[in-house]
């Protein structure tokens, strides 16, 4: 008798039946695409371990995976693979728990009637072979018990389990399956190297799974060249998991493919199918996630939720920041999101490479988060969280602002880049409405402020004018907030070339701040009306304005304004033909870096702005080519450690003036070419600035007067460059690239871009779009509007051709 009073069963027979290891197997229903590195892991896991638990997120493949390397592996255990699914069992507790599941496991091993634990580790005892406990994540504790109990009482078998968390035991080794792999997307929309791995579509799993299936159900379904870009965008959105590839390959019957990639903002949302004959959990994608959902703790439930505020990786201080309150005091949220990174619901991000130390940080799949949102606006009003939200990342953007001349700024740009989508939520929810709280307002508008110089080296001018319109609209009359943000955007437009809307924003802003006594607003207001003034060719007002600057500036001990007020002298004496003025200003800039305040000797991007002011005192000036040379290469070298796509673009337009100078053609033809590539990022060619627009017409016109037709064909193949490989051709001494030229694409357009997009050329208004996506029809519009900017068009027509005849490689 056992331990529960029931009766001993006889070990199963273990002849030829119970060595087959396959037959025990469910039969593979449909193909199976891809997975070799997962099943390699596996395999090398089982060699080692004992116990091998495969976790992941729901709908990811788990259970697939497993069977599979099971059945690879089967014949390596003399006594076979047995299968315990265990889905079907509602979640068991207390002391009898493990004997309620060994009953399910007894039947997986052949054993006929009632049975308890000691029953099956009695069958157990002196086999080898190879038990599968399928979908534990609801049975955790018990099945730890049980699993526990075998291998200390059956040496010979070995377990693999799946789960959404590991078991927790000794000696268990865990593997998470991640996603399957999709390609990034080019901004032609083509499939460039895999985000993870992949190469390009051809071998994206992602993409071969979604064609499988999609050919099943639409007999005929192909990839081909006009639809693979909406392919991708679709197995992107659903984040690559196979659960949500397949529903939406089924989906094809009623939607054809350009409606589905583009009906929805959300991943979550636009699969919302079901499967006939499937097991509950996985009927349809909103089933996987409730069922990870309600396997959470609250606190884990109520983190899940407020970190769907959070719209890329995150760090641990920043979900304290935000997530901490209520029942969710500080102290707890790093449990918690151990809890949830153990339950697949968060992924671990690999450390980024500018940080020292191990920083870890966390992201959500879209499907969980858009689920985590929908739970959140259910648990009542967002307002608190979203607002703890906007005050870290304006404190994140003004210590950027307040630091940006320190040492370290290469890696304060890198991580403020890679916080970039976190930034635009918060913007978003801070100036979405009049209606929002104030602080939560005033947070918004300072982190708008602070993003100046970021927009401005990312290139995305026009982006930036769009949130500080929105920032000004929000705070109308005399106000700090309405002040700042037109000086912002006074600055962004001189650079986007609009010189008067600059000088109209930057008076009104200088008059703000007088009336309300900011003073070190209205001396900025009169240092970018300075700048707008020179760029316009209006030297003379130019020269008032800086010297109202500076007398503004000098008491107030505002150093970071004069040593810009320096560089934009530099520029008014280059402009005005006295290259000795600019000169002595170049000096006087750079030795004012070097001896600031503590921190300031480390600057880069202002130090490469004025070597760059100074190649431009040089590079009309005989006899004094290799210096204007050292000017650019210093110029370049900053901009590429900055990735700042305006300085670039200055350096590769100046290369190319000094080549043309020399005589060498092709070379600056090419690197004319490559510079375009970076104005139709920015949206505008050399701040609009007459004296430069002078400068490139006499580049352009000697070397195509000295090439003739091969003049665009070279100017071709530079804009097809990479910036990288662009810079390393300018910073060498060719005339002409080695072999072709390495293709890259158009300008990137971020997924958001790409969505709104496809939205536009289906026929919707910005209206109608902005409600699809729930979000603002500013937002939209300023998207729109960058679309076009990025792309050069001007009409929702041909928008629609270029995304039809998109055709050349990847990659800015």
């Amino acid at each position: 008798m056992t331990r529960s009073g029931r009766p001993e069963t006889a070990p199963a027979p273990r002849g030829a039946a119970g060595r087959r290891g396959h037959g025990l197997l469910p039969a593979e229903s449909t193909s199976f695409v891809g997975r070799e590195t997962e099943l390699g892991r596996i395999r090398a896991l089982l060699d080692a371990s004992r116990l091998v638990t495969v976790t992941g997120a729901g709908g990811v493949g788990k259970s697939r995976v497993a069977l599979r390397a099971a059945g690879e592996a089967a014949a390596r255990y003399p006594d076979g693979v047995r299968l315990a699914e265990l889905s079907g069992l509602p979640a068991l507790s207390g002391p009898g728990a493990p004997d309620e599941l060994a009953e399910v496991v007894a039947a997986a091993l052949g054993i006929t009637g009632a049975a308890a634990l000691d029953t099956v580790l009695g069958d157990l005892r002196g086999r080898s072979l190879l038990l599968i406990l399928d979908t534990c994540e609801h049975l955790v504790d018990p099945c730890a018990v049980l699993a526990e109990a075998i291998l200390r009482e059956a040496p010979g078998v070995r377990l693999l389990v799946t789960s959404r968390q590991p078991l927790d035991l000794p000696g268990e080794a865990s593997y998470q399956i991640p996603p399957l792999r999709v390609p990034a997307t080019g901004a032609d929309g083509t499939g460039g190297t895999g985000s993870t791995g992949g190469t390009g579509s051809t071998g994206s799993e992602a993409v071969e799974l979604f064609a499988q299936r999609a050919a099943s159900a639409v007999p005929g379904f192909t990839i081909t060249a006009e639809n693979e870009a909406d392919v991708i965008r679709l197995c992107q959105r659903l984040d690559g998991l196979p659960l949500a590839i397949e529903l939406a390959a089924v989906r094809l019957r009623a939607l054809p493919l350009s409606q589905l990639a583009s009906r929805h903002a959300g991943g979550f949302s636009l699969v919302t199918g079901a499967r006939r004959g499937a097991v509950g959990r996985h009927r349809t994608l909103a089933d996987a996630i409730a069922w990870s959902y309600d396997l959470c703790t609250p606190a884990e439930q109520a983190l899940w939720a407020r970190l769907s505020v959070f719209a890329g990786p995150f760090e641990l201080d920043a979900a304290e920041d935000v997530c901490a309150g209520g029942e969710l005091p500080a102290c707890q949220v790093a449990e918690t999101i151990v809890g949830l990174v153990d339950k697949s619901v968060l992924l671990r991000e690999p450390v980024l490479p500018w940080e020292e130390g191990e920083i870890t940080r966390y992201r959500q799949l879209d499907t969980m988060r858009e689920f985590g949102a929908q739970r959140l606006a259910a648990a009542g009003p967002a307002g608190p969280v979203r607002s703890q939200f906007v005050a870290r990342y304006a404190a994140l953007a003004r210590s950027f602002d307040e630091h940006f001349f320190d040492d370290g700024q290469p890696d304060r740009c890198a991580k403020l880049r890679a916080e970039y989508p976190n930034i635009e939520a918060a913007l978003e929810y801070a100036l979405a409405t009049r209606h929002a709280p104030r602080r939560r307002k005033e947070d918004g508008a300072a982190l708008a402020v602070a993003l100046r110089p970021y927009w401005l080296m990312s290139g995305t001018l026009a982006e930036g004018r769009h949130w500080l319109t929105r920032t000004a609209a929000l705070f109308p009359g005399d106000s700090p907030e309405r002040a700042a943000a037109l000086v912002a955007r006074a600055y962004l437009e001189a650079f986007l070339g609009q010189h008067d809307k600059s000088a109209t924003d930057a008076i009104a802003a200088a008059g703000i701040a007088g009336r309300i006594g900011e003073a070190r607003v209205a001396a900025r207001a009169h240092l970018v009306l300075a700048l707008a003034r020179s760029f316009a060719g209006r030297f003379e007002e130019a020269a008032i304005e800086a010297a109202e600057a500076e007398r503004r500036l000098t008491p107030l001990g505002d150093h970071a304004g004069l040593c810009l007020l320096d560089m934009q002298l530099a520029h008014l004496a280059c402009a005005a033909g006295d290259p000795e003025t600019a000169t002595a200003r170049i000096t006087s800039g750079l030795a004012r870096i070097r001896q600031g305040r503590p921190g300031l000797g480390g600057e880069v991007w202002l130090d490469g702005y004025l070597h760059m002011t100074a190649a431009l005192a040089l590079v009309t000036q005989h006899g004094r080519e290799a210096e204007c040379a050292a000017a650019l290469a210093t110029a370049l070298r900053a901009a590429r450690a900055l990735d700042d796509v305006v300085g670039a673009a200055f350096a590769l337009e100046a290369y190319a003036w000094l080549a043309a100078r020399a005589g060498r053609a092709a070379r600056a033809a090419l690197l004319l070419g490559a510079a375009a590539r970076q104005w139709e990022t920015v949206g505008g060619r050399l701040a609009g600035a007459a004296f430069l627009e002078t400068l490139h017409r006499r580049a352009a016109d000697t070397a195509a007067s000295a090439l003739g037709r091969r003049y665009d064909t070279l100017r071709h193949d530079g804009g097809q460059l990479s910036l990288g490989r662009a810079a390393d051709f300018a910073a060498g001494d060719a005339d002409e690239m080695p072999g072709s030229a390495e293709a890259a694409p158009p300008p990137t357009l971020t997924s958001r871009e790409w969505q709104i997009a496809g939205l536009v050329t289906s026929g919707l208004s910005n209206r109608e779009i902005a409600e699809r996506m729930v979000i603002s029809k500013r937002t939209v519009d300023a998207h729109v509007e960058h679309i076009y900017a990025k792309l050069r068009l001007k009409s929702r027509v041909q928008l629609a051709v270029w995304l039809r005849d998109r055709s050349d490689g990847t990659g800015r």
